[in-house]
């Protein structure tokens, strides 16, 4: 099976998408042993080395372990922290794709749509639907945090500054999609974004319904230039978050279909509370 030669990154990087998605899929599952790196090699029509390489990605990932004289297997814990990027870039191989965000900007959603979008623009990928909804904290109240750091209160220039991140990734993402709609690559194409009174404390993505991922924002201080001036602040590293991944196709001793059932519900829940949309 040749890699995509229209496929504009390293090969070693197509080994290790191609491997992750099997892995991700159960096709292999916890604790099978791969294929050797010869034979992997042979399959993909790649160097030995790009394999090798592809397979550090995935052990860096905490996907795959090696073991001394035995080979290279699937790890077998499940709840671990993973990537998301394959996953949602897997989702739109789908007919329907749905997304669900909630978190503080959208920024990193933004980033990991650009390849997907781009695959249905030039006909590679074609899904006859796509929903994406996104919760984001309302900028024009207090937040308890991020705050300063002098006497932990609210910043209005901090939120003003918050407030032109979200619209610069959430109006985008609203805008790609639906511009899929409007040229027809698309037949059911909708992106919404509403915001809530709630701290930014987390970030939840919620994909195809069938898969959840969720993480903690850090909280730590660093100066930023507000208004000219520089201002200690408490602020979420986003970056920094650890994504924990929860499907309903874990096996029957995880809680997997239980996360997502409830995550789906609480989403689903401040969702609906949420009359006001995230306006330009």
């Amino acid at each position: 099976m040749a890699l995509d030669p229209d496929d504009p990154r390293p090969p070693y990087m197509q080994v290790a998408n191609a491997l992750r998605a099997a892995i991700l899929t159960k096709v292999f599952k916890a604790g099978d042993k791969l294929p050797s790196r010869a034979e992997l090699a042979k399959k993909y029509d790649v160097a030995p080395m790009t394999v090798q390489n592809a397979l550090r990605e995935l052990r860096d990932e905490g996907l795959i372990v090696s073991r001394q004289g035995s080979g290279v297997f699937v790890r077998e814990r499940t709840e671990r922290p993973v990537g998301l990027r394959p996953h949602i870039e897997q989702a739109f191989e789908s007919d329907r794709v749905t997304i669900d965000f909630s978190g503080f900007s959208g920024e990193t959603l933004h980033g990991i749509l650009q390849e997907p979008l781009d695959k249905i623009r030039i006909g590679r990928l074609t899904p006859e639907a796509i929903h994406v909804r996104i919760l984001v904290p309302d900028p024009t109240v207090p937040w308890s945090v991020p705050c300063t750091v002098e006497d932990q209160a609210d910043n209005p220039a901090f939120r003003e500054h918050a407030a032109e991140i979200m619209r610069r990734h959430t109006l985008a993402i609203v805008d790609n999609i639906t511009e899929l709609g409007a040229l027809g690559l698309v037949k059911d194409a909708t992106a919404e974004v509403r915001v809530h009174r709630t701290a930014p404390l987390f970030k939840l993505f919620l994909i195809n319904n069938d898969e959840a991922f969720f993480g903690f924002y850090p909280v730590r201080e660093h100066v930023l230039s507000l208004d000219g001036q520089p201002q200690a602040i408490y602020d979420l590293m986003s970056k920094d978050a650890i994504l924990f991944h929860h499907s309903t196709t874990d096996d029957d001793t995880s809680t997997g279909s239980q996360y997502v059932a409830q995550a789906r519900t609480w989403f689903d829940s401040l969702w609906d509370s949420i009359a006001a949309e995230y306006k330009r």
